[in-house]
């Protein structure tokens, strides 16, 4: 009798940060994991280890998502590795998790900063999820990661959240045209994270942390492990009946 085979998450920017929570709560979840790394390669093959800890299956290979150019050979080595390691051709779940932070004023953000975004942000989850599909099962889903920043306001975000809320239109699209794969589509916007992103000013600039804590209902600021679980949730048949929606978890930020 062959055995049964687990579903496949793959998961972009999974070497850190968030993205390496959302793996590890992946597998908890009884998956197992693809997770792309745009240059920390031993970070990358570090996670994997700790997939393979909690049981399960998992492979780490490099991606700019900013370079849509190189997405064909990306996926190349995608297949090879569903084969090699997976014993299969086709994932069942896509996190659009890489992702950049520029804090700069509408006044001074520069081209090459919006462009940056923009590749990075939106058109490269845009295209990376287009050519996903073609190795996607049926049924499966697609996770977008937003920001609180789309509800509410601080100064130096605009361009930043410009785009996420361009990820948020995008979420309902692809839910609508994703339907009759039976694929879900949804939206988690994060608020504050304690993280290395956007040089750390969250995790290491404490007057900062002090004010996004006092405006959060919960009183203090995110931690990775507050995202993970969310993103595992939605990939799972508890969630089956969740789609099209922007699932906020910032703690009450700003209510």
């Amino acid at each position: 009798m062959e055995s049964k085979k687990n579903k496949i998450a793959l998961v972009t920017g999974g070497s850190r940060g968030l993205g390496k929570d959302m793996a590890l709560n992946l597998a908890k979840k009884g998956l197992d994991v693809v997770l792309t790394y745009n240059s920390k390669k031993e970070e990358a093959e570090a996670v994997v280890k700790e997939i393979e800890k909690l049981g399960q299956k998992a492979a780490a290979i490099q991606l700019d998502v900013a370079e849509v150019s190189g997405f064909d050979l990306f996926f190349q080595n995608v297949a090879s590795a569903l084969k090699s390691t997976f014993g299969v051709e086709k994932i069942d779940f896509l996190i659009n998790n890489a992702g950049i932070g520029v804090h700069e004023s509408l006044l001074s953000t520069t081209t090459a900063q919006f462009d940056d975004l923009v590749n990075i942000q939106f058109k490269g989850p845009f295209f990376l999820t287009q050519k996903a599909l073609e190795i996607m099962n049926d049924g499966g889903g697609i996770v977008n990661i937003s920001s609180g920043l789309t509800r509410f306001s601080f100064p130096g975000y605009g361009a930043y959240a410009s785009m996420k809320g361009a990820m948020e239109t995008l979420t309902k699209y692809q839910a609508k045209e994703l339907g009759e794969r039976k694929i879900r589509v949804n939206i988690v916007a994060p608020g504050a994270i304690a993280t290395d992103f956007g040089g750390g000013a969250v995790r290491d600039n404490e007057q900062l942390n002090q004010f996004l804590a006092s405006v959060t209902a919960l009183g203090r600021v995110g931690l990775p492990e507050d995202i993970g679980s969310v993103v595992a949730f939605l990939c799972t048949d508890d969630a089956k009946w969740v789609n099209a929606q922007r699932i906020e978890v910032s703690g009450g930020m700003n209510l």
